[in-house]
């Protein structure tokens, strides 16, 4: 039975979850804050973030946050994290027993929660599940085999949700651990920053390898302390999508990283990219909390310097090849 879908969010993955979900079938209504995008969609079946995508004639676009959640079955958030609260609260009268799904990676900065943290906070009784892992948005958009993870507590939304999302070309993995997945897809953003540093300064692979095995370790000991499972972090939406976004520059975080290796400050990269960089967003989250829960992120602090404190990059990667020396494992 075909399902109403309420995405809430017009960027690109957004865009490219809602219609992989009207493409197999489902009627989808996305949220968009402005009138200039929701005329892009309606009138011209296009997304302006990924232009060789052709929306399906079953999603539709709103301005309305009440007409879009109100009728749904299910909801997708799908907005930057630091409007995640404001936004919420907007909507949250007509959620009902709606499932939620969280679709964006990153924290909230004024009280360093995971997104469903400040969903349950406003909603206690949010039916909540976050979806996570390897997967471009223009590579969805183009049926590209993709396996991400769904994380919930709740076992009637892992099944509901994984079975309305998956199909030849998407397959849904299941978790529990909601920390985790969350925990390692924000943290993935600001690593990538950094392989895009490095590759602008033509470190090679020895150290790109080296900058994802070491940025692992900082995700899985914060992680792990915020109340994660290990293992979550070896899985999809930590080593996963790790890989993916250090690898290559589809991914805007690491694209930053490159801009910033070029000497541009943060207001000229967020010019150029033109989309929101969750990395750069959540790096002074991501110190904050390392300082909180006590626990070693040099990557992070350096990654951090390099955009406040005027850390030239070359500097930053002495400084980390000097450190004290240690067992792998500290």
């Amino acid at each position: 039975m075909n399902k109403r879908i309420a995405v809430i969010g017009s960027g690109s993955w957004g865009l490219a979850l809602g219609n992989h979900l009207a493409e197999i079938g489902n009627d989808v209504k996305v949220w968009s804050f402005t009138e200039e995008e929701k005329k892009l969609i309606n009138t011209e079946h296009q997304c302006k973030f990924i232009p060789e995508m052709t929306l399906d004639d079953k999603l539709v676009c709103s301005n309305d946050l009440k007409e879009v959640v109100e009728e749904s079955d299910y909801i997708f958030h799908v907005t930057p994290s630091k409007f995640t609260r404001n936004i919420f609260r907007n909507y949250k009268d007509y959620v009902g027993e709606k499932p939620i799904v969280i679709c964006s990676k990153g924290f909230e900065n004024d009280t360093l929660k995971t997104l469903d943290q400040v969903l349950l906070e406003e909603l206690p009784s949010a039916k909540i599940a976050a979806l996570s892992g390897p997967s471009y948005a223009v590579e969805v958009s183009r049926h590209i085999p993709t396996a991400i993870i769904l994380a919930s507590k709740n076992d009637e939304v892992l099944d509901s949700v994984s079975e309305l999302l998956m199909n030849d070309y998407m397959r849904i993995y299941k978790s529990r651990d909601v920390i985790g997945v969350e925990v390692g897809g924000a943290l993935k953003n600001i690593i990538a920053f950094c392989a895009g540093i490095c590759a602008e300064l033509n470190f090679g692979t020895n150290a790109q390898s080296a900058l994802i095995t070491r940025g692992l370790a900082e995700i899985t000991r914060l992680g792990m302390k915020m109340g994660a499972e290990k293992d979550t972090f070896y899985g999809l939406s930590g080593l996963g999508d790790l890989i993916l976004t250090c690898s290559s520059d589809e991914s805007r975080n690491r694209r930053a990283g490159r801009l910033i290796g070029k000497g541009m400050n943060i207001e000229q990269v967020k010019q150029e990219i033109g989309m929101t960089i969750e990395s750069i967003d959540n790096i002074e989250i991501a110190k904050k909390l390392s300082a909180k829960f006590d626990v070693e992120m040099p990557i992070v602090n350096a990654a951090y310097d390099i955009l406040y404190n005027n850390l030239k990059p070359n500097d930053a990667v002495t400084m980390l090849m000097q450190r004290t020396k240690k067992f792998e494992n500290e």
